[in-house]
């Protein structure tokens, strides 16, 4: 039982670290400059050669780990620390490391530095130390505040891949930044020439706009429609009514509101028509001393 807990155990954990080194070879050497005189400047205000990393995955990437090296007969010259939450990458971003030979200025300070008028080999190892994840070399042609990057970001393989940059035309040196920058939209061009004052774009949002509304419009009414009818239907089936019978007319006859009309007549006027005021008035009698009780006799008479 232990055994087989182990054995699954291992299992786990080398399944885990072999996702984990895959994942890792989504991560690409992409820009590189050796002299830097005019350029980004560290975190110190200092300017030196930098390497560029890109993640080429689509989901966030651990570096940690691993090794940045610049001779090949050393791989693990340079491992980037643990515990740093900045080595954590982004999808299809961009992370630096400033060769300037202080790795106690942190993370990404590297303990070696690039030599400018010769070739620079730079490798990038798995964490074991030995597995090479994507590698490099500098041509010694790369003058003061030139980069030697990839064309396109991540992209490609062999020499052919990579081009010098300098800040002339199209050939930006962009750190931490995209290789290619867009800087145009065909679409936007198209219509800035076709379309000079904005006439047919305004057709167009307008006859987008009206014609969604005609579409919610007819959808609102056939909804309401269906509606009522199921509603008839759910009524009709209550009442025992036959919802396939063709429907009785909806009016009356002129005969039947005559009718109707007579006998509600003679109900309001079944009884006459009594006044509903009340009047109260006082009696008033004459005085006359033969009407007095008190000359009448009290008392019997003597005998």
């Amino acid at each position: 039982m232990k055994k087989t807990i182990l054995l699954l155990m291992a299992a786990l954990i080398g399944g885990t670290l072999s996702l984990s080194a895959q994942a890792r070879r989504a991560l690409k050497i992409n820009e590189v400059m050796v002299e830097n005189t005019t350029n980004f400047v560290d975190d110190f205000g200092q300017r030196h050669g930098w390497i560029e990393l890109f993640n080429s995955a689509h989901a966030p990437l651990e570096i940690s780990s691993v090794y940045l090296t610049d001779d090949p007969a050393n791989p693990t010259k340079y491992p980037v620390p643990l515990g740093d939450v900045n080595t954590k990458v982004p999808k299809r971003q961009h992370i630096l490391f400033w060769a300037d030979g202080n790795p106690s200025h942190g993370t990404f300070h590297l303990n070696f530095t690039l030599k400018a008028g010769q070739d620079n080999w730079i490798g990038l190892y798995e964490a074991d130390g030995q597995t090479l994840i994507d590698s490099i070399t500098v041509p010694a042609a790369l003058t003061a505040n030139q980069t030697f990057a990839r064309r396109a970001d991540g992209e490609g393989t062999g020499v052919e891949a990579w081009e010098i940059r300098n800040d002339e035309g199209d050939k930006y040196v962009t750190p931490s930044s995209n290789n290619i920058i867009r800087d145009t939209n065909n679409k936007v061009d198209m219509f800035r020439v076709n379309d000079e004052h904005g006439f047919a774009m305004a057709v167009m949002a307008m006859a987008i706009v009206f014609s969604a509304l005609l579409v919610l419009a007819l959808c609102f009414l056939g909804i309401s429609k269906l509606g009522a009818r199921r509603m008839r239907e759910s009524k009709a089936k209550a009442h025992g009514i036959d919802t396939d019978v063709e429907a009785a007319p909806e009016h009356d006859s002129g005969e039947e509101i005559a009718a109707i009309g007579m006998a509600l007549y003679q109900h309001l006027n079944a009884h006459d028509q009594e006044s509903t005021i009340l009047t109260i008035n006082k009696v008033k009698r004459a005085y006359s001393p033969w009407s007095s009780k008190i000359y009448g006799l009290r008392e019997l008479p003597r005998r």
